[in-house]
Formats: structure tokens, C-alpha cells, sequence
């Protein structure tokens, strides 16, 4: 009898632990929902960084401005389809045919946000602008955008074949390779991969959720 009302209690506790550890993570759903929410509501986030939309430095100078994929005109619209076709093509190969309309109408929803810089209002970037600091400065007001937005981390894709580029994320802005990534989820099905994720967490919970610390 006694090991039953024992039985019993235990059942109990752990019952009531169960909901409150339900409770919790809804909780904490709830509250990344409506961080989110606020994040994409913002019109421009550049507001808050000023400072950022004028770049001059090593001899070049450079305007900064923010814009959503749903309020592009139809020239920025059909520019940032033909650059994605460009660098993604090749990567998808047979694939692309089909994740063609799929990217181009994620690159253009309410939800995509751009960054784009111009030489001079309303010209056009070239490459030639490679190597002098920018990339670093836009990746830094990108996680300064992330931590005001009380987001917990910035994530990326970076393509293998693209060395330079890893080098850069890797290196010089401490980003790591991601547990996400297919790496590191599966080194098999990583070997088949041709991108890896990145990231660089800002908080506790974030580091342990995408970079397996504790």
C-alpha cells in the first residue's frame, strides 16, 4: 500500500514537471515569436545605425540604405534575380530548374531584407570595391542590426568551393561552423553537401543550440 501512494506521488511530480517544462518552452516560443515579429516590422534598421550609411575609408566611398523584397522596384527585382541566378546556378546544377522559382520568390517577399550600397545615389556597386574593408563593415552592422533586434545569433551559408570566403568568415569575423551543418549533423551526408552553415552566437542558449557548446 505504501509503495503505491509512493508510486503515486512520484507519478504526480513528474506529471507537474512535465507541464511546467511544456509551459516554458511555449513561453519561450512565444517570446522569440514576438522578437521576430518586431524585427520584421522594422521598415529600415539603418535608423538606428547612422553612422553606418556613409563608408569612407581606404579610398573609397560608398552609400548605404536598407529595403525589403516586397517594396523593390522592378529594376533592383530583377538585378538581384540575375546576380542569384549567377552565383547559385552552377551550385544546384539539374536542381535549378526547380529551386529557380522557389529562391526567386523567397528573394522577393515581405520577409527578405537587403542592405544595398551605391557608389553614388542610385548608381550601381562593381567588384572593384573588393578588398577594402567594406565586407567586414557590413558583416559588423549586420550583428550590431541582430543584437539590437535581441536576436541570438547571425546565421549563414557559405559555399565549400568558396575558400576565400570561408577564410573570410572563419578568420577574420570568428565565425564557426555551425551543429546545424550538414558537417557536423552527418559527416556522410556533409561529404555530399556543397555548402556548410555558419554562425556566431551572441548568448548562452544560442551557442549551445548552434554551436554544441554548453
Amino acid at each position: 500500500m505504501e509503495s503505491s501512494r509512493v508510486a503515486s506521488h512520484c507519478n504526480n511530480v513528474s506529471s507537474r514537471e512535465k507541464k511546467t517544462k511544456r509551459r516554458e518552452i511555449l513561453e519561450k516560443k512565444k517570446a522569440n515569436d514576438e522578437l521576430i515579429k518586431a524585427a520584421s516590422s522594422e521598415k529600415s534598421h539603418l535608423v538606428y545605425f547612422q553612422p553606418f550609411c556613409h563608408y569612407n575609408r581606404n579610398g573609397l566611398s560608398v552609400f548605404i540604405e536598407s529595403g525589403s523584397g516586397d517594396k523593390l522596384s522592378s529594376s533592383v527585382k530583377q538585378y538581384i534575380q540575375n546576380l542569384l541566378k549567377v552565383n547559385m546556378e552552377v551550385v544546384f546544377g539539374p536542381e535549378w530548374s526547380t529551386e529557380e522559382k522557389v529562391k526567386c520568390r523567397d528573394m522577393v517577399s515581405s520577409e527578405a531584407r537587403y542592405i544595398f550600397v551605391h557608389e553614388a545615389p542610385n548608381a550601381t556597386l562593381e567588384s572593384h570595391v573588393q578588398g577594402k574593408g567594406l565586407g567586414k563593415f557590413l558583416m559588423q552592422l549586420i550583428e550590431l542590426i541582430a543584437r539590437k533586434s535581441c536576436m541570438g545569433a547571425v546565421v549563414l551559408t557559405v559555399q565549400k568551393a568558396n575558400a576565400v570566403a570561408i577564410n573570410f568568415y572563419r578568420s577574420k569575423l570568428r565565425y564557426t561552423i555551425s551543429s546545424i551543418s550538414p558537417s557536423r549533423v552527418d559527416p556522410l551526408m556533409g561529404l555530399e553537401k556543397s555548402y556548410e552553415i555558419l554562425c556566431k552566437a551572441f548568448d548562452h542558449e544560442a551557442k549551445a543550440i548552434l554551436e554544441g557548446s554548453g
